[in-house]
């Protein structure tokens, strides 16, 4: 949350000086904060039906920043007819999204020392601009790719935001027994846009037809240019819609916290870090987090290439990321209202997702080498595998999101996800950089997929979990 906000009297802190000192010291310490605490709050605390709005309109944003970012992949081919992209060219747009997480830090401090709202408004302009300058209309196909790029970029940008700060905005504005569900959702949206751009690209854009006529190819490259143009306005004018709604109303935080644990103080931003890096057991449970995750993503970057020895086409690859990403944010979500009324399992949840995501993983890799294990190498095998692998990787990432908050409070939210996430990021990053130049042989990369998931469930269930913040909200403020 920090120590400072985007005025004086924000600045402020909820809770009286009696519980600041006790925030990071020991049990014993936090039992003498606990004493002095009816003192210092005058009541329990307060949630307002307008963090509905807040939650929506957040989520608008992750979901379309997921959709913008998604927008080539799915009609690579249609690109490549009508701007001339090369395999680099559609390789480093989605490159951008990553990439964009190289200034995580910065945006970390911004919401540390500015609050949510100056944050969320600097990442849609972000977004207003990327998309805007998509759109100039300019017949110069080189001056459009770069155009192109610039707004991809921009975009990346805007990813640190819609992927850190849902803990940060789920703590700020809803109850001890809200906060996880409100974190899922504001983190499961971004995903759920990059699975739908699988479904709006190629509804409004053509597929190239190769066997056409000269005179024909043209005017199919110009139709294909012109749908092409159609989406990137569309998007252009969804975002502007979305930054219009929160200048016009998305507040830093509600009058009255929901909860102690969102009254209270934190640690200062270069406390934070330091403490972030020396603790053994978040950098436990953030390989444990990172290292699956990124190899995933990785993978489901070149699923259309690993799927094609086994006859699958690009469509069908498509219809299985789409299904596995769709599902991951359903169970992910159910999965947070779960946690949200019994509390404490955090861990215990994740050793279930990983341990289904091993046995899944296990079973696709297994079911690719069908003339060794004589698996029945099938349309309905590749498809359940695939999906319910995507379905227990992707619903992990708010539980994940909650137990690193839970294990290094009171660091605030949005540091302790930024951490987390720019790790994953560069992981993600490196695999797509090095599949770009060696993706001739993929069969190794299945592996990779069971080992992670081993890996990570190994680090899980030798991690000791904690629950320091649950702790002031549950046992404190009773």
């Amino acid at each position: 949350m920090g120590s400072r906000w985007s005025s004086e009297e924000e600045r402020q802190p909820l809770l009286g000086p009696g519980l600041g000192p006790g925030l990071g010291a020991s049990w014993r310490s936090r039992e003498a904060a606990a004493a002095a605490l009816p003192a210092a709050v005058p009541g329990p605390g307060r949630v307002y039906g307008r963090r509905w709005l807040v939650l929506l309109l957040f989520s608008l944003l992750a979901f379309v920043q997921g959709l913008v970012w998604n927008t080539w992949g799915p009609i690579q081919n249609s690109a490549r007819q009508a701007y001339g992209f090369s395999s680099w060219d559609i390789a480093l747009l989605v490159l951008w999204g990553p990439i964009g997480f190289l200034p995580c830090f910065a945006f970390m401090w911004l919401l540390d020392k500015r609050g949510l709202r100056i944050t969320v408004l600097l990442t849609s302009f972000l977004m207003v601009l990327g998309t805007g300058l998509r759109c100039i209309p300019i017949s110069d196909l080189m001056l459009k790719r770069r155009l192109i790029h610039g707004g991809q970029m921009l975009n990346g940008l805007a990813g640190p935001t819609v992927m850190n700060a849902a803990p940060f905005l789920s703590t700020t504005w809803f109850s001890a027994d809200e906060r996880a569900t409100a974190t899922a959702i504001a983190s499961m949206l971004s995903y759920l846009g990059g699975a739908c751009a699988f479904l709006v690209g190629p509804l409004v854009v053509p597929a190239p037809n190769g066997t056409s006529p000269l005179l024909a190819a043209e005017s199919s490259r110009a139709h294909i240019k012109d749908r092409i143009e159609a989406v990137l306005y569309a998007e252009f004018g969804v975002v502007c819609l979305i930054f219009s709604a929160t200048l016009a109303y998305f507040p830093p935080r509600p009058p009255l916290p929901p909860s102690v644990a969102a009254a209270s103080q934190r640690l200062s931003y270069r406390r934070s870090v330091c403490r972030l890096l020396s603790n053994f057991r978040f950098l436990m449970i953030a390989l444990a987090y990172a290292i699956p995750l990124g190899v995933f993503a990785g993978w489901s970057g070149v699923l259309d290439l690993i799927l094609t020895p086994a006859h699958v086409s690009q469509v069908d690859a498509g219809w299985i990321g789409f299904w596995s990403i769709v599902g991951g944010c359903v169970v992910g979500i159910a999965m947070a209202r779960f946690a949200d009324f019994i509390r404490g399992m955090l861990k215990l949840i994740l050793l279930l997702l990983f341990s289904g995501a091993t046995l899944s993983s296990t079973w696709f890799t297994l079911t690719c080498l069908n003339s060794i294990t004589h698996l029945p190498l099938t349309t309905v095998t590749l498809y359940a595998s695939c999906i319910l692998l995507g379905v227990f990787l992707n619903s992990s990432v708010p539980i994940f999101f909650e137990l690193f908050v839970e294990t290094v409070y009171p660091v605030p939210e949005g540091i302790t996800c930024g951490v987390v996430t720019f790790l994953s990021n560069m992981f993600m990053g490196v695999l797509l950089f090095f599949l770009t130049f060696y993706h001739t042989e993929l069969s190794w990369f299945n592996w990779c997929l069971p080992g992670s998931c081993l890996l990570s469930l190994l680090l899980i269930l030798c991690f000791r979990e904690s629950y320091d913040r649950l702790y002031l909200d549950v046992v404190v403020s009773v």
